[in-house]
């Protein structure tokens, strides 16, 4: 398997993918999304953002791993292989996701840290595995990471939506690791290591998190589900269904966005297919796509 690294001097970052694929109905993700908004946007969706074929947009899940100075840290684990999901997607599913993480030189008793930017079911899978009939850390060595009010709003929500509609991945990839004392809870603005900082972006979950990475070279920022899909450059104030404070979701957005832009940040979202790092920058006035909204342009790291 071929990993891309992105060296940002002193710190490596490598994408260990599990699956990039047609996943979502575009009006399955963005209640805000119409047939004629796609088609509008076919001459660039097609083929890598959107699968006309199935009418499904093309969303990679993926984790990341950050290597610097001794240190490795693994910010999300995706779905997870052997797990009974609702979403037929995902259930019970074979991706071999360790494979690669093995495949980019690291196993799972070299990870030291585990980060979660919010707990959805495709960010937290692979936190347990399997052995025997018991789930267990994956990580034996690792200190898991969640923020306060993320765990704190979902230990106590065994009935949400989102656990009926994905399976409950809370009880087999999220509270055996506090049954097994290796997990930690951190403010939203917490410094992992020196270098690697939480950075709050509220609104998709209550404590949602992105993560800032400072090189010598240069800077990263992992921005979680603050987007998920290049659709969301043209159409910044598009929410998903899956944003649980909807407002306060689009106005973390369009202001992080916006500085973004501004600043030039080399952005790492979480679900934006291969090479996925770029920089957003303001569309011109006389964009060609007419978009009163078209606000942004995502240019690829290697383009």
């Amino acid at each position: 398997m071929e990993h891309r690294v992105i060296d940002l001097g002193g710190v490596r970052i490598t994408r260990v993918v599990e699956s990039e694929g047609p996943l979502l109905r575009p009006a399955e993700i963005f209640p805000d999304s119409t047939p004629e908004i796609i088609q509008a946007n076919l001459d660039w969706l097609v083929p890598r953002f959107y699968d006309a074929q199935t009418d499904r947009l093309i969303i990679s899940i993926q984790s990341f791993l950050l290597e610097t100075e001794g240190r490795r840290i693994l910010v999300d684990t995706c779905v997870g292989d052997c797990k009974d999901r609702a979403r037929s997607d995902f259930h019970q599913q074979s991706w071999g996701w360790l494979d690669g993480l093995r495949s980019a030189g690291v196993s799972p008793e070299q990870i030291d840290i585990a980060v979660s930017t919010h707990l959805h079911v495709d960010h937290v899978g692979c936190h347990t595995r399997l052995e025997g009939d018991r789930w267990v850390p994956t990580f034996p060595n690792a200190r898991y990471l969640f923020t306060h009010p993320e765990w704190e709003y979902w230990k106590n929500n065994e009935g949400h939506p989102a656990l009926v509609r994905s399976g409950d991945y809370i009880g087999d990839s999220v509270w055996p690791l506090f049954h097994a004392g290796v997990a930690d809870l951190v403010p939203m603005d917490h410094e992992i290591i020196p270098g690697v900082r939480l950075v709050p972006l509220p609104g998709h979950t209550p404590g949602h998190v992105g993560i800032a990475v400072e090189g010598t070279l240069k800077d990263a920022f992992l921005t979680a589900d603050l987007f998920h899909h290049p659709l969301q450059c043209c159409y910044p104030h598009w929410n998903t269904r899956f944003c649980l404070a909807p407002e306060e979701s689009r106005a973390t957005r369009q202001a992080v966005m916006e500085r973004c832009a501004n600043e030039g940040t080399l952005l790492m979202p979480a679900h934006f297919p291969a090479p996925n790092a770029g920089r957003l920058k303001h569309a011109s006035a006389d964009d060609p796509k007419g978009h009163t909204d078209h606000v942004y342009c995502y240019t690829f790291e290697d383009e």
